[in-house]
């Protein structure tokens, strides 16, 4: 049985761009950062953390936008929607934006970041926050709980 109901598509707003998870994810989470906040016109972002070889955009093509350094932001060149983040140094995972999933609303963030950042009134159910980024190794124990205990689409 899979539990995840694998693959799930999605897309942008103006739906020229799409993608694919085909992976289950390794964290879903909520970034409370100014750069998010300002990224989403919102208090913070949503994303959910996908193997990269589980991740791919089938129709479109995406465009950096946000920051031009090494982590790249990656949008719909039409509608703009922040659809995908590849981190810097990090490429065995996609972060990609939950509410991209055509079918989202399980989504349940297992993990919170930057919350020193954070709007004082955003406030989620998240099992684990951080008032910054966990160290490195925080992750493999995030991971591993997430994979017992984290969010399921119904």
């Amino acid at each position: 049985m899979d539990e995840w109901k694998l693959p799930w598509n999605g897309g942008c707003r103006c739906g020229q761009t799409r993608l694919q998870v085909s992976a289950p994810p390794l964290l879903t989470s909520v970034c409370h950062c100014i750069g998010c906040q300002r990224m989403t016109a919102s208090a913070f972002s949503l994303s959910l953390s996908i193997p990269s070889e589980g991740f791919a955009v089938t129709a479109g093509e995406p465009v950096i936008g946000g920051l031009h350094g090494a982590t790249r932001h990656y949008f719909c060149p039409h509608c703009m929607s922040w659809m995908f983040t590849r981190p810097e140094g990090m490429d065995q995972f996609v972060n990609v934006r939950s509410s991209m999933l055509d079918e989202y609303g399980w989504f349940v963030p297992f993990v919170e970041f930057w919350t020193q950042e954070g709007l004082p009134w955003a406030k989620t159910p998240a099992m684990y926050c951080y008032e910054t980024q966990p160290e490195f190794v925080a992750f493999g124990k995030l991971i591993e709980e997430f994979s017992r205990y984290g969010p399921r689409p119904t």
